[in-house]
């Protein structure tokens, strides 16, 4: 009785022995997937219309007993008890499968917003090199202004042609 006296109703209890077993969350989900994966195949409808029909014939013919005779009550039955472990498994699975289907879209989206940062950058970017390029002189433009003032050169040249330039060019004395 001193224990009881102790124990004080502001302090939570230790947690001791439960009697129900610990289940893993993870595991439990794994499991409904796997199953609800098992039920949608042609595999299960197989062995289901297998076992119908096994059942069928041993309770019309009788050769073991006819343990559930013709309106099948017990089949029935066993099909009820799959039905409702079934429903909540599948709606596990379900469940299950949309957290990943939400964490993969918010990681696409991510993805998406990543990369038009980068197609906006390189957009900057290319922007400015032809900015940067509109002022440097191109090899064409280049080329252009030679062929004029070769032009504005041969122009100026006296009738008698680039010899007598040279001659002129000589003939003046240097300081």
């Amino acid at each position: 009785m001193s224990s009881m006296a102790e124990r004080r109703l502001d302090t939570p209890r230790e947690q001791g022995r439960t009697w129900r077993p610990a289940l893993d969350p993870d595991a439990v989900g794994r499991g409904a997937e796997a199953f609800a994966r098992f039920m949608g195949t042609g595999r299960f409808l197989l062995y289901m219309t297998a076992f119908i029909i096994v059942w069928v014939i041993l309770n019309v013919v009788g050769l073991v007993g006819r343990w559930d005779p013709y309106p099948f009550i017990l089949l029935n039955l066993c099909f009820s008890v799959q039905a409702s472990y079934a429903a909540p498994l599948i709606l596990l699975a379900q469940n299950r499968q949309d957290d990943r289907d939400r964490v993969a879209l918010e990681q696409d989206r991510q993805q998406a917003e990543r990369s038009l940062a980068d197609t906006e950058f390189l957009a900057r970017e290319m922007a400015a090199l032809r900015i940067a390029l509109s002022e440097v002189a191109t090899r064409d433009f280049v080329r252009s202004e030679l062929r004029a003032l070769l032009e504005d050169l041969t122009e100026r040249e006296p009738e008698t042609g680039p010899a007598a330039a040279a001659d002129d060019a000589r003939a003046t004395p240097q300081a």
